[in-house]
């Protein structure tokens, strides 16, 4: 398979190795990205976790809830400003309400569906791009439910640019729920707890690790319990109950949780524009395109 330079970049942007070895791991694994990557975590050139894709697309997240339901929704814009615009603002403030009363099963259905004005989702979101001068689209949202003996976790980073839905049971401590999910936002796990992780991925890492061990020079008959002990690392970085608790570095999460009597049934965290690309367009061009709407 003959290696582009787009995927020499692409794979240097989610292990930060260097562009000669991304190039010689693609042409040993023939091209597969994810073997390419396990290729140079066991060679030691890239870290544990892989890095997220770049930031890219502006807009907002938002979070909207009305006794027992809530959701977390992310609009997208083309540039900061209009993402800070009064107009877009309330555009995401209907588009939440439409949803949390809706409660659509996909994004398809959404677009789709009547608003109280009327307007499909697509017609009003049309609408508000003929106004605002910017292509604007909602690119995901997600609809948890509660309890009456629960409460949900609301938390926006930096005024929507990450947002964290998370779902408590066994509690209604709104700050507990509140703390959880900001623990959330900053550590950004994968998984609740290591039962939600697939055993297929346990042994992909458990296979890396392994050939980490024997590429250190480890004896053999040693390999295997250190792996079983790296393995334990792996799920402190991926599953929530298994980390450090941001607000005290020397309790898990799982403990704080169960202090509170409650159990975590599940989160949504959404960063604006993970895994989008952003157009090329440096600050003075974005101030210019706007003065020229």
């Amino acid at each position: 398979m003959a290696i582009t330079a787009q995927m020499v970049k692409e794979l240097r942007a989610k292990t930060g190795a260097g562009m000669l070895d991304c190039k010689k791991a693609l042409t040993e694994t023939n091209g597969n990205m994810e073997e390419a990557i396990d290729f140079l975590r066991e060679k030691g050139m890239a870290s544990a976790a892989k890095k997220a894709d770049r930031i890219a697309a502006e807009g907002t997240t938002f979070i909207l809830s009305k006794d027992n339901t809530a959701v977390l929704l992310e609009v997208n814009a083309e540039t900061d400003f209009v993402a800070k615009n009064e107009n877009f603002q309330q555009l995401v403030q209907e588009l939440a309400e439409h949803l949390l009363a809706s409660k659509p099963a996909s994004l398809e259905e959404a677009l789709e569906q009547k608003m109280s004005n009327g307007e499909t989702v697509t017609e009003f979101i049309n609408s508000a791009i003929a106004k605002i001068g910017e292509k604007i689209t909602l690119r995901r949202f997600d609809i948890k439910t509660k309890s009456d003996n629960g409460v949900f976790g609301e938390y926006l980073h930096m005024g929507g640019r990450i947002g964290v839905l998370a779902v408590l049971e066994g509690t209604t401590d709104v700050e507990a729920a509140k703390d959880v999910a900001m623990h959330i936002a900053a550590i950004n796990p994968k998984y609740v707890s290591r039962d939600q992780v697939s055993e297929e991925e346990i042994e992909r890492e458990r296979q890396v690790l392994t050939q980490q061990a024997l590429n250190e020079g480890k004896p053999e008959k040693i390999v295997a319990k250190m792996v079983e002990g790296r393995l334990g690392k792996f799920f402190e970085q991926i599953c929530l109950l298994d980390q450090s608790f941001v607000k005290n570095p020397d309790e898990k999460v799982g403990k704080f949780v169960k202090s509170k009597g409650a159990e975590v049934l599940g989160f949504a965290r959404y960063e604006v524009g993970e895994g989008l690309e952003k157009r090329q367009e440096n600050f003075a061009e974005e101030v210019m395109s706007q003065t020229k709407k």
